[in-house]
């Protein structure tokens, strides 16, 4: 295969997921659709999703905006029961923010959406076809692993270093 070969084949795939991403996406919007939520709401629930438990000033920097602007968030988010504060057992000055059920029902619901339709169109496939659907995806899966691990290197690097993050 030559690099030509190799580029169309990668240009093919890619239209062709963002061809699926299209078809997928008003499922996928649906929860969004629904909620009432602002779009900073939707930031702070979906970045708390990835944490058992964040304190106020570790997301708030991680969302990059400011502690005073994250506690005028969550107060709304509080008030609307999908995120509780509670004091961090290690450091009472510290309050940690957590999803509650409600909130973690939410971010579940946005991030399954769709599901239900990619599992059908699965169904359709014959099982050769499945199984080298299953061997790509898990190897692409791999890698994606490989790239957030070596990103986290040359964070925790920078960080050692107090030098200027790698592109």
């Amino acid at each position: 295969m030559n690099d030509d070969e190799r580029e169309q084949l990668i240009d093919q795939i890619a239209d062709t997921q963002r061809g699926l991403g299209r078809l997928f996406a008003r499922d996928r919007s649906l929860p969004l659709l629904a909620t009432t939520l602002t779009m900073q709401q939707l930031k702070v629930i979906v970045a708390l999703s990835f944490h058992e438990s964040a304190p106020g000033q570790e997301l708030a920097r991680e969302l990059g905006i400011g502690l005073g602007t994250l506690t005028g968030i969550v107060d709304r988010l509080v008030a609307h029961g999908l995120v509780t504060r509670r004091e961090d057992p290690a450091d009472r000055r510290v309050r940690r923010l957590t999803l509650t059920q409600q909130g973690r029902t939410l971010t579940d619901e946005m991030l399954d959406a769709g599901t239900a339709n990619w599992r059908h169109m699965l169904t359709r496939l014959d099982t050769d076809t499945l199984r080298d659907l299953q061997r790509v995806m898990t190897r692409i899966s791999d890698i994606i692993t490989e790239e957030i691990g070596s990103s986290d290197d040359r964070v925790d690097d920078h960080e050692r270093r107090g030098g200027p993050l790698p592109h």
